[in-house]
């Protein structure tokens, strides 16, 4: 399990410059969360998570915070990391996701919600399923991320 902002490492599927730059994406974004006290969990998951990327695979990431209108309403935060060019918004019930397109090509997905989508008292079925697909812990500073995966 990553935690913090460990890298990523090379993913076997992708070219070594791809998988560099998912690794200094996901930094980004973990170094970020650490510096804002709104944020109470990142959580890398799909492919990326489980070392299984391929060359047209996505980032996924998943970004729990007290206030998810303010991610939801402007970009400068995403511009602030790096992301992208925002492509798409689209709501999947407690998760919001806004979609990143970088220059190089590498799409960027950041689900967007409250800590509650980690509860585990019980686990909703869809955050089940997000996390069994993999997930790794980007930063978790109260340790809802670590009983959410202890938990499925």
């Amino acid at each position: 399990m990553l935690s913090d902002g460990d890298p990523v490492h090379h993913q076997a599927g992708v070219a070594p410059e791809r998988s560099a730059e998912i690794d200094a994406v996901v930094g980004r974004v973990a170094g970020w969360a650490r510096d804002r006290r709104d944020i109470a969990g990142v959580l890398l998951v799909g492919s990326c998570a489980r070392g299984a990327a391929r060359p047209d695979s996505d980032v996924d990431i998943v970004l729990l915070t007290r206030n998810p209108r303010e991610y939801l309403g402007e970009d400068a935060w995403a511009l602030e990391i790096g992301l992208g060019g925002l492509i798409r918004t689209r709501s999947w019930g407690p998760m919001s996701e806004r979609r990143y397109l970088r220059a190089s090509g590498l799409e960027v997905e950041m689900g967007i919600g409250s800590p509650e989508w980690a509860r585990t008292d019980p686990v909703d079925p869809g955050t089940q399923r997000v996390v069994a697909d993999g997930a790794r812990i980007l930063h978790d500073p109260v340790g809802i991320l670590a009983r959410l995966l202890t938990a499925c």
